[in-house]
């Protein structure tokens, strides 16, 4: 194990970001020269924290099968190389999940019981960035060719990480995507000040490398069919997400000024990268609300906060959680509990338990306020409080209430593949769908769900088509489809 009294002598320590004031007039990484390097000083007292469990409950919160404690040892005896070689082993992205992921390896940390947990996610981070300053991150081509060719669509982080693992089984793999460049939502969806694009460019720079095919610009459904895919592939993997934004269809919602969240988070995006983007939703000198209080409200905030919003409001219909565990969510299950984002410390306001009631307009048919109303749980039903309507004022009002599935006209339709109650695609256990050689990984068959799930579904997903080509695989399958998080 790291350090046998490392949990003893220190505590938790995270890296310091940079200052509000400072951060908020640029679209920079929210810490200091990029946060593998802000946390360079205090990282290897905080590995030594690891109490090598004889049962790592860390695992049992990470869909991956994360080998944490043994990179958390690695880590503290400045082994940086063996800790990236533990790390890849379990997961292609670690720069993405360092960056993204809500970490629920933490919350299920055994350290937590009665402590702070291990920072888990912050040496995940210092481990990949220290590696891909070193040279430790390096293309690994296939030694042989399987002749078998394989269409991925959509390029986030489940179509990715089948893409790579399939590669370096030795198929020929094409992976798709309808946008301008390849990541999905890690391209356009999440703002540069959690996670600088230059990071998902050289991650596809060296799957590039390997021998994976990026066909950016391509509209499955539309540019090429289901059927021409099926013809032209010996199997096809649908990743394309849970890209069907819920919508809120209250009284005004015709109204100018109201959009969804990814309407508003690319243009904002594709503009800090220096793109011209016509006709831009901008939130400069607006009265902005934010409808939904997850990370997706978030990044409207600190986008809206950048942009120079008058004034910001986010909107959450469920009660404001405490800041302890409840009761009811014990160890290791992963805590509704209050949290505070980058975004959160640079400013807006949030209000829970309301519901929008209406949005109201001006003469000119823009938005210009919404109607509030506070509501309750009773009897495990959400009603309104009487006598507690009001209005606040609203000129642009942002959608971030979640997805519902994926887009179904199109290729899903074309194939005609099985969808399930939800909506989403149905698939059997090995990640088929009802259509053969179409597999389905990611929220396009989960639904949404968070990055790590993601890209264990992509890896997972890889082994059953390795299988289902040659017979026998040797890939890793972390998760069955049916896996779910821990909750009680």
């Amino acid at each position: 194990m790291a350090d046998p009294k490392g949990f003893l002598k220190a505590g938790r320590q995270v890296a310091t970001r940079r200052p509000i004031e400072e951060r908020v007039n640029d679209w920079d990484e929210v810490y200091p020269d990029g946060i593998g390097r802000a946390l360079l000083p205090i990282i290897n007292t905080q590995a030594g924290r690891c109490m090598d469990c004889g049962i790592p409950f860390c695992h049992q919160g990470c869909p991956l099968g994360n080998i944490i404690p043994e990179w958390n040892d690695l880590v503290w005896r400045d082994d940086w190389e063996g800790a990236i070689e533990r790390l890849h082993a379990t997961n292609n992205f670690p720069e993405f999940t360092g960056r993204l992921c809500p970490a629920p390896c933490e919350t299920a940390c055994v350290l937590g019981i009665n402590q702070d947990p291990v920072t888990i996610k912050n040496v995940e981070v210092s481990i990949i960035d220290r590696a891909w300053e070193s040279g430790f991150v390096r293309p690994q081509p296939p030694e042989w060719l399987s002749g078998r060719t394989i269409a991925v669509i959509g390029s986030g982080p489940a179509g990715l990480a089948a893409a790579q693992q399939l590669t370096r089984a030795g198929h020929t793999v094409a992976v798709y995507e309808r946008a301008d460049a390849m990541g999905g939502l890690l391209r356009y969806g999440i703002p540069e000040f959690k996670m600088e694009k230059k990071h998902l460019d050289r991650r596809l720079d060296q799957m590039r490398r390997e021998g994976t095919v990026f066909r950016a610009g391509v509209n499955v459904g539309v540019d090429i069919t289901g059927d021409q895919l099926r013809d032209r592939y010996d199997a096809v993997v649908l990743a394309m997400g849970s890209t069907e934004a819920r919508d809120l269809p209250a009284p005004g919602r015709e109204l100018r000024g109201i959009h969804q969240a990814m309407e508003f988070l690319p243009q904002a995006n594709r503009a800090s990268l220096g793109q011209a983007v016509e006709g831009q939703i901008s939130a400069a000198g607006k009265h902005v609300v934010i409808i939904g209080g997850g990370d997706t409200g978030a990044d409207c905030l600190g986008t809206s906060i950048r942009q120079g919003a008058a004034s910001i409001t986010q909107l959450e219909i469920l009660p404001e959680p405490s800041v302890e565990r409840p009761a009811g969510q014990p160890w290791p299950t992963y805590p509704m509990v209050f949290r505070v984002s980058s975004a959160h410390e640079e400013g807006g306001d949030r209000i829970y338990a309301v519901s929008t009631k209406e949005f109201l307009g001006d003469a000119e048919g823009n938005v210009r306020a919404l109607k509030l109303v506070d509501v309750e749980f009773v009897e495990g039903r959400l009603v309104e409080k009487e006598g507690t309507e009001r209005e606040i004022m609203a000129d642009l009002v942002l959608f971030a209430m979640g997805f519902v599935g994926p887009e179904k006209p199109g290729l899903v339709e074309q194939l005609g593949v099985d969808l399930d109650p939800r909506g989403n695609v149905a698939r059997d256990g090995s990640y088929a769908s009802s259509v053969p050689g179409v597999f389905v990984a990611g929220d396009a068959g989960r639904g949404q769900s968070l990055i790590v799930w993601a890209i264990a579904e992509g890896r997972a997903a890889a082994a059953a088509v390795d299988a289902y080509l040659t017979g026998s695989t040797t890939l890793p399958t972390p998760i069955k489809p049916t896996d779910r998080p821990l909750a009680v």
